[in-house]
């Protein structure tokens, strides 16, 4: 399972709705019948046990590499590249991200979404940090739009 946008933006209400949904859908083929019929109980609850271990793993991620759900859901925006983490390293990748994170914050508006130059803006300062910190440059253009996108669900609790 992979964090960030992929997590369900930090596993609010409707992401963890639609992680449960998905994983249901997903083992339909394996006798559970979401769409076709009755689930019994325990399927139900085997499912939800599955779910919370998952949960649980990717807080105990965030409290290992010391990072804010916020910050891992960046983090691995930057990281979901795996020569990228590997080129970088853990420690390199997290001094990136305190810099995206204080800049991207610092930049966005309660409207950024919606207008096209400020997500310009945003989009140069992310670049310029990649490349002050020696990003792979081949894999930039890829970690600039998660991270736009990242930005994207957490820009509510950013904006002024």
């Amino acid at each position: 399972m992979k964090g960030g946008l992929q997590q369900g933006a930090n596993f609010n209400v409707c992401g963890l709705c639609l992680l449960f949904a998905e994983t249901i859908k997903n083992n339909r083929h394996s006798g559970l019948t979401l769409f076709t019929g009755p689930i019994a109980t325990q399927e139900v609850i085997e499912e939800l046990i599955k779910l919370a271990k998952q949960l649980s793993a990717a807080d105990q991620r965030g409290v290992d590499l010391k990072l804010s759900n916020e910050e891992i859901a960046l983090y691995d925006a930057l990281a979901n590249n795996q020569s990228a983490k590997e080129a970088m390293g853990d420690e390199k990748l997290r001094v990136i991200l305190t810099e995206l994170v204080t800049q991207v914050r610092k930049s966005t508006t309660i409207d950024w979404t919606l207008r096209e130059g400020a997500q310009a803006k945003i989009r140069v300062i992310v670049k310029r940090i990649l490349n002050r910190f020696g990003y792979p440059l081949d894999l930039q253009e890829a970690a600039v739009k998660e991270v736009l996108a990242q930005a994207a669900l957490l820009c509510a609790d950013w904006a002024q």
